[in-house]
Formats: C-alpha cells, sequence, structure tokens
C-alpha cells in the first residue's frame, strides 16, 4: 500500500494486509496520536489494509488559547 506522512512529507511502500493499529507501530507513530484516512474515509485503528490501498496519516493537532475571563465593570 502506499502511504503518505507528513512532518516530515514523504512517501512510503509497506507490505499489506495489516491493520491499522500495526501499520502505525510499524512506523514507529503513537496509534492515539494519528489519524489515519483511506480514500475520503476515516478508518480505526482495527480496520485492515490491503496492498493497492491509497493511505494518508496525519497527526493529531490540537491547540488553541485558554479563554481569559473579562473582569466584570460595574457602573453606577
Amino acid at each position: 500500500m502506499q502511504v503518505q506522512l507528513s512532518h516530515p512529507a514523504r512517501t512510503v511502500e509497506i507490505k499489506g494486509p495489516k491493520k491499522v493499529k500495526d501499520l502505525l507501530r510499524e512506523l514507529n507513530l503513537v496509534v492515539e496520536a494519528h489519524l489515519v484516512i483511506k480514500g475520503d474515509d476515516l478508518v480505526t485503528e482495527d480496520e485492515m489494509l490491503y496492498d493497492g490501498d491509497q493511505i494518508e496519516v496525519r497527526p493529531v493537532i490540537s491547540g488553541g488559547s485558554p479563554l481569559t475571563p473579562h473582569p466584570l465593570r460595574l457602573t453606577s
């Protein structure tokens, strides 16, 4: 199967069949920290992948800024 990775961007060929979680482990990636997409579909860690599949692996990224409370202004 052809696997497209980012960070750093590269494409690798991996022999199937294998489960998503086994693919990630083979690539030394943390299962819980990556999303795996087959075609246009997000796949779960127990789904089987086969030779000929086009796979994309993306890291899970979270972020943003915490909400900061604004002081309450009282007018009289």
